[in-house]
């Protein structure tokens, strides 16, 4: 335990969600308490201020690391490249070093079908999830090949089995898959290994899925074999934490579907 002290990881989407039953409803989150744990200092992002600040302060309270909360939203129409390179200046300049960048930043509307699908629905998944995904990881570049650190890619089976009513999410998710890929091979000699989850757990997302698009939501979502969701600290951030330490250096470019026995494929 603590191997991360005194290193940085950035997490995009890394404000603090509620469920209805008052558990947290946030990949990121869950992600950002599991990297906490260990010590690592963060740097959160998202559209949502109140979100970033309930985050900072619970994380700071509780495990006694540096939180730096930047807002950032990757969308069609902004300057992204300024966005996103603030997030890497504020960074370094609180910081100092960048170990680890989480791009788990993610929105979409899914329950669409691809035929009543707008332009401005489709930019909205490219905009916050690929172009997100290829900004941050160019901005971190450099920092990454310094300490030798490891990105880690959030995509999903709504890409790899084409689920019913998410055509943009889907594209842009295997945009990211094939972005990380390339990757792998580009900046593996750097030191530097790029992996991709695709997540199945409870969030606050899902939760409004059901309600929203209850028909999309009952073709695409069962109950996983393992007979519960991901906890998304438990089951989705400790492995994100397991993908950054010394002993999975070695693995790089690869796809794991962390859904309970649902993201079974060839």
């Amino acid at each position: 335990m603590g191997f991360l002290k005194g290193k940085t990881a950035i997490i995009t989407g890394g404000g603090r969600s509620v469920l209805k039953d008052g558990s947290c409803g946030s990949i990121g989150y869950g992600i950002a308490t599991a990297y906490a744990k260990e010590g690592a200092n963060l740097v959160i992002t998202g559209r949502n201020k109140q979100k970033l600040a309930d985050a900072k302060e619970e994380l700071e309270r509780l495990y006694n690391i540096e939180v730096l909360p930047v807002q950032a939203d990757v969308s069609a129409g902004a300057d992204n490249e300024t966005v996103v390179q603030n997030v890497i200046d504020e960074t370094i300049a609180k910081f100092g070093r960048i170990d680890v960048l989480i791009n788990n930043a993610q929105a979409s509307a899914s329950g669409v079908t691809l035929a009543d699908h707008t332009t401005e629905q489709f930019d909205l998944a490219l905009y916050s999830g690929l172009y997100a995904v290829f900004y941050y990881m160019k901005a971190c570049y450099p920092h990454l090949k310094e300490t030798k650190g490891s990105v880690i890619n959030f995509a999903s089976g709504a890409g790899l089995f084409g689920n019913y009513g998410q055509c943009a999410y889907a594209a842009a998710k295997e945009g990211i898959r094939g972005l990380t890929r390339v990757a792998a091979n580009e900046w593996g000699p750097d030191g530097i290994n790029t992996n991709i989850i695709c997540p199945l757990a409870w969030t606050a997302q899902l939760e409004n899925f059901q309600q929203t698009y209850p028909e999309a939501f009952e073709a695409n979502v069962k109950m996983p074999p393992a007979g519960h969701y991901g906890d998304v600290e438990k089951e989705i951030g400790r492995v994100c934490v397991q993908l950054a330490s010394p002993d999975f250096k070695y693995m790089n470019g690869e796809t794991l579907t962390l859904e309970g026995g649902m993201g079974l494929r060839p």
